[in-house]
């Protein structure tokens, strides 16, 4: 189960880029996930859920978005959302192809922080 090193390395990112920012708390880690990247989304859900408990981040939460496969049709000069991970041809006339754009990605897109609290 890779996605645990995978939570664990999210996590230390998270909390050096939260250090190095001066950020309190992070109440959430944003991640693009596509279903190219090898990751299995429900199993790093778990594992981050796992992994924070032991962090310097214990009551973050991981949102993760999932990016569609897109792949590139050379035929109809177009980038192309892919149905099905098992066949990565052009939806519309039906050429495959092995130029992938997008559905690869693992990434860190955003810290999502606490509001200071205002003392009246």
């Amino acid at each position: 189960m890779h996605e645990l090193s995978i939570a664990l390395n999210i996590l230390d990112v998270a909390a050096e880029e939260a250090e190095r920012r001066n950020i309190g708390c992070v109440e959430a880690v944003h991640i693009k996930l596509g279903p190219l990247s090898g990751i299995v989304k429900s199993a790093l859900l778990s594992a981050f859920d796992l992994a924070r408990e032991h962090s310097s981040l214990p009551d973050s939460r991981l949102v993760v978005e999932d990016v569609p496969i897109v792949i590139y049709c050379e035929p109809c000069q177009a980038e192309q959302p892919v149905e099905s991970i098992q066949e990565l041809v052009c939806p519309v006339c039906r050429t495959p192809s092995n130029h992938v754009v997008a559905g690869r990605e693992m990434e860190i897109t955003a810290l999502e922080i606490a509001e200071p609290e205002i003392k009246a």
